[in-house]
């Protein structure tokens, strides 16, 4: 896989066949080794191990209805009241972060109403505060986890 822009994560890979997966320790199970998977498992150890952010309040590929159609955020992370507090919308390095892929994530934020967004490909990281939607504030860093908050 390609070097990312984040720390070097220790990820459980198998072989099935010609298949290659990785463990998601969130969902508990193997899945498949694609390159927006890689990112995602690397950025989740990232938020994690290095972040802080609670393991037992991050959910992978959560389900998000808007306007009738299933969609999942990649991973959603919870406060201490189990209210969506930062959606991360993952990329394979290959796609560009546009604007569009802000925009995707924002429409999940219709339903979750998170403080932050965050948008990756695994070589380059956005994050926004957008707890006020009129005014979306772009942050030089992924701020830590917050024990007071979440």
């Amino acid at each position: 896989m390609q070097q990312l822009n984040l720390p070097q994560a220790d990820l459980r890979i198998a072989t099935e066949g010609s298949l290659t997966k990785v463990y998601d320790p969130y969902r508990r199970k193997f899945v498949k080794l694609t390159p927006e998977e890689y990112v995602r498992q690397t950025f989740l150890a990232y938020l994690t191990n290095c972040l802080h952010y609670p393991a037992g309040r991050t959910a992978v590929e959560h389900l998000v209805v808007i306007n009738n159609l299933k969609q999942r955020a990649d991973i959603v992370v919870y406060d201490k009241q189990m209210r969506p507090y930062l959606i991360v919308e993952c990329k394979a390095p290959s796609v560009p972060v546009t604007q569009s892929v802000f925009e995707q994530a924002l429409r999940y934020n219709t339903r979750l109403n998170v403080k932050y967004l965050i948008v990756t490909n695994g070589l380059q990281h956005f994050c926004a505060d957008v707890s006020d939607p009129q005014n979306v504030v772009f942050q030089k860093n992924i701020p830590p986890y917050d024990g007071g908050i979440l």
